[in-house]
């Protein structure tokens, strides 16, 4: 049997409510996940760092030494059993925690992971036809706070029909001209333009100001 590997989840990324509920804590760096394997006598402890990198590690419980002999072609059926289950366990989180990417930048995931982690928000793709544009809103009165849309550079002034990701967001409307002024930031695109700004997710705006800007939309959705 092939041994699974973290390139078998190419294409792919982590659905961080789908990791929590599978049973993935936080740890230092990124999410840890331990199940025992052969009734006991093994722990697999899988990690998946910030950047969605996958590593395993398989120690006998008992001793607390690593085993590696399921991670070769070795044969014999014990460990061919050990390697059996680790493939289960592994194919099993690939099947319930992971999805296709559907964004290109690693901002928008970001977002993402930011107003689960702020506020239990999840992200609502509503047009089928538009399979890579998503919404979050509040709980309490179910207003739009933010908007991830996929658009061609040329909605945003720009003489390229290059497709980017943004971030529509509320802003004060007083505040938004001076904004504006100095781009990086742009008139929301698709929203009404006094109460909305866009922001590409393309690193030209750091993450933690957009990360501030998200709690400002979140704030003035409320009114």
């Amino acid at each position: 049997m092939e041994i699974f590997k973290a390139s078998n989840l190419e294409n792919k990324r982590y659905n961080l409510t789908k990791l929590l509920e599978y049973g993935f804590k936080a740890v230092t760096n990124g999410y840890e996940y331990k199940v025992e394997l052969m009734n006991g006598d093994f722990v697999l402890t899988v990690n998946i760092d910030t950047e969605g990198k996958l590593s395993t590690e398989t120690t006998e419980k008992d001793t607390g030494d690593l085993y590696t002999l399921h991670l070769t072609y070795s044969e014999g059926s014990f460990v061919g059993r050990i390697r059996d289950e680790y493939n289960s366990v592994l194919k099993d989180i690939a099947e319930n925690c992971y999805e296709m990417e559907i964004f290109k930048y690693e901002y928008s995931y970001k977002v993402i992971d930011y107003i689960k982690a702020k506020y239990n928000d999840d992200v609502e793709y509503l047009w089928e036809k538009f399979p890579d544009n998503a919404i979050a809103r509040r709980k309490d009165n179910k207003k739009w706070y933010l908007a991830i849309l996929t658009v061609g550079k040329d909605k945003l002034g720009f003489d390229s029909k290059e497709n980017v990701e943004v971030i529509d967001l509320r802003a004060k409307p007083e505040e938004i001209q001076s904004m504006i002024k100095d781009f990086p930031i742009y008139p929301g695109y698709h929203m009404n333009k006094k109460h909305w700004i866009s922001i590409m997710l393309d690193g030209s705006v750091g993450i933690n100001e957009i990360f501030q800007r998200i709690d400002e939309s979140y704030i003035l959705a409320k009114k």
